[in-house]
């Protein structure tokens, strides 16, 4: 035995070795089972004690964790833990017979195992297992945290996600929400009759958003590639080869700061659809997250960050230019407001104005993430934004100056990002060339060049509409986490001291 175990580690090995010796596997095979603690609990806690003594029940096969033990003698009562919850567990002397109720009152807490008897209710009214089979199914070899299981520490939850989810089951509603919630999408968007595709994670350019790389190296090709920060460039290859209604739901990758709303590494939601443009794209968006919120919670009225949230009401729809000038009484429409007065602008109110900014469109940006943004609460959309932070998205027929571009802020953040896709291959290049320029002034996110998706376009892309959801943003929304890190089940963390 391992001599650095605990004493308690060392029992519990002791106890495995008892159990090898009497021929039974501590670590079993299949457990059939017909029954779990939900199903358990809506078919039968309705009904009073003597209602359930009188039901003609099954059999119940039910396996889980032992999460509590207490009692004496020739009975004990116990919890066992599913994916849905808890139900207790109630084992007799003469039901088990003595061998059985041995290895049941040898057996720990932590430990997997599976039961079979009767559903009754107790004195006191609880949902009850009163067993007459008892096999073990997996044995744990270290105890459960202390103080009847919480886990209390942040960076040891994120570390030992499962710990976390045997020890708090409100984590376990996040994870278990989050899967619905990503179902619930699958399922709108198959009934407006969106294809879902699988595009390259390894891309050998940067492209498709603004945002930080993470670099790698193809043995094979002996050529460098990067983790994908967005799809779009692919699925828009497909919108050119006769797809046209598309969507990947999938991780993607951005080499950036961690923080209470970033992750590295995230799940993306993005869509195409042809012949549809910027506006066709905020209708789906809200139907979308309106659909989903009330079909996952059963209300379109929720709670974030203690504040009410109305995913019912209708998204308001103001353009950027505008929500800067109610805030800060200057006009980035008017077409004589040049970089060099818009750049005073901001440093006169403690903005810093980054050297690759070139014109009035980047400090427009800078105004509204600093002041505006901050402010927002209720979903709105905020339309319009400058060319120069749009390289893939069409310009305005009003003023070239902007585009048909959109961001969803709920509560201050940035829930989601569309356009009128630019199809002219022409434009196209032109941004790409400005993109260049950017990173030549030491914008480090700037898109590079792709010559391969400038010659998909001169084959002929037609019109559409593209959107971009952060999908871990959603789900902290919709279960009212504060933290990105509280909806990814392994989250990025140092290597510890």
């Amino acid at each position: 035995m391992n001599d650095s175990r605990t004493q308690q580690e060392q029992v519990r090995l002791e106890k495995l070795e008892e159990l090898k010796a009497h021929d039974i596997d501590p670590f079993g095979g299949k457990f059939e089972r017909n029954a779990d603690s939900a199903s358990l609990k809506t078919a039968y806690e309705p009904l009073s004690k003597e209602e359930l003594a009188e039901a003609d029940t099954p059999t119940i096969r039910i396996a889980g964790r032992l999460m509590t033990k207490r009692g004496k003698g020739k009975a004990s009562f116990a919890h066992l833990m599913d994916q849905h919850g808890q139900i207790q567990i109630y084992a007799r002397l003469d039901d088990l017979g003595e061998t059985l109720f041995e290895w049941f009152k040898k057996a720990d807490l932590g430990d997997i195992v599976g039961v079979e008897g009767t559903v009754m209710k107790t004195r006191v009214g609880e949902l009850t297992i009163r067993i007459s089979d008892f096999t073990p199914l997996a044995k744990a070899l270290r105890p459960l945290p202390e103080k009847y299981h919480g886990l209390k520490d942040v960076e040891a939850r994120y570390r030992q996600r499962y710990l976390d989810l045997i020890a708090n089951q409100d984590v376990r509603d996040i994870f278990l929400k989050r899967s619905r919630i990503i179902g619930e999408i699958r399922s709108f968007l198959s009934g407006e009759r969106f294809m879902e595709v699988d595009t390259p994670i390894l891309h050998p350019i940067v492209g498709g958003a603004s945002a930080r790389p993470f670099k790698t190296h193809h043995n094979a090709l002996d050529m460098p590639f990067y983790l994908r920060i967005a799809p779009e460039l692919y699925l828009k290859r497909l919108l050119v080869g006769g797809f046209e209604k598309v969507y990947e739901l999938g991780r993607t990758f951005r080499n950036e700061g961690i923080s209470p709303e970033h992750n590295p590494e995230f799940t993306m939601l993005e869509l195409y659809e042809a012949y549809a443009d910027m506006g066709s794209m905020m209708d789906l968006t809200e139907a979308m997250i309106r659909t989903v919120t009330q079909n996952v919670l059963g209300t379109s009225q929720i709670t974030y960050n203690d504040k009410t949230i109305d995913i019912g009401r209708t998204f308001e729809r103001k353009h950027i230019a505008d929500a800067v000038n109610e805030r800060l009484d200057i006009d980035f429409r008017d077409p004589s407001l040049g970089f060099e007065e818009a750049a005073r602008f901001a440093e006169a109110r403690g903005l810093e104005v980054p050297s690759h900014f070139t014109g009035p469109g980047h400090i427009l940006n800078l105004l509204y993430e600093s002041f505006v943004e901050p402010e927002i609460v209720q979903p709105t959309f905020i339309y319009g934004h400058p060319v120069e932070l749009s390289p893939l998205a069409k310009k305005s027929t009003d003023d070239a100056r902007f585009t048909d571009r959109f961001e969803l802020v709920i509560d201050r953040r940035e829930y989601a990002n569309a356009f009128s896709e630019l199809n002219d291959p022409l434009d196209q290049r032109k941004r790409f060339e400005a993109q260049l320029e950017e990173r030549a002034l030491g914008n480090e996110e700037a898109n590079e060049m792709d010559e391969d998706y400038l010659e998909a376009l001169e084959h002929g892309m037609p019109p559409a509409g593209g959107l971009g959801v952060g999908i871990d943003r959603l789900v902290m929304l919709l279960t009212d986490s504060q933290s990105i890190r509280e909806v990814i089940l392994f989250p990025h963390m140092r290597k510890r001291a």
